[in-house]
């Protein structure tokens, strides 16, 4: 019979309320300031740590971005997920996966974006920059998912697919044009792309 799991340790349960103070205060300033306007120093007097406590969690406030963005990804993408299963339609199901990554990204514009640049320009070795590209897998990977209820697309195929839809995505959440525009604009622009892909 397996053991069950251990409690977390004094010093493991004082590292997490760090971690949650610090996502919590910086999560609250970038949505406040916007990720250019907050420096690291805020940051830390929010969160009531020294700043050099701060860099061993996120050395860079890329990095601290990255932290708090990732977090509210994944809850998108597991939203996205669950509303896709609900939609027969191929396109409707993909759109309703995009949809909730799109309005995750753009709750700030500058942050979203801020964030898109880290993930693609970061360090990947860096574990904050690796579960960015991690959810932008998986986000592929619900994507194909989706696909292959098309009998028409073969499996390949739809991995393929799948990465044409992800990169016109965050193009089209990245792409300064697309600065003023809503998130039912940018979703549209995205679903007008990905139609023609897809078989008639």
């Amino acid at each position: 019979m397996p053991a069950a799991p251990q409690p977390a340790g004094r010093r493991e349960r004082n590292k997490q309320a760090k971690l949650d103070r610090i996502m919590a205060a910086a999560h609250e300033l970038f949505a406040e300031h916007g990720v250019d306007d907050v420096t690291t120093q805020q940051i830390a007097d929010k969160a009531d740590i020294g700043t050099g406590t701060l860099f061993l969690y996120a050395k860079t406030k890329g990095e601290l971005l990255l932290l708090v963005q990732n977090s509210s990804y994944a809850d998108a993408l597991a939203r996205g997920r669950a509303a896709a299963e609900a939609i027969p339609d191929v396109l409707d199901a993909v759109m309703a996966l995009v949809r909730q990554v799109v309005e995750c990204n753009r709750t700030q514009i500058d942050n979203g974006r801020t964030y898109l640049r880290e993930m693609v320009f970061g360090d990947p070795g860096e574990p904050h920059h690796r579960d960015a590209l991690g959810l932008a897998f998986q986000t592929e990977e619900a994507i194909a998912v989706v696909l292959r209820r098309d009998q028409r697309i073969e499996s390949g195929g739809a991995a393929t697919l799948a990465h044409i839809v992800s990169a016109i995505m965050f193009l089209s959440m990245a792409a300064t044009i697309n600065i003023a525009s809503t998130v039912d604009e940018v979703t549209q622009d995205i679903r007008n792309q990905v139609r023609v892909l897809l078989p008639e």
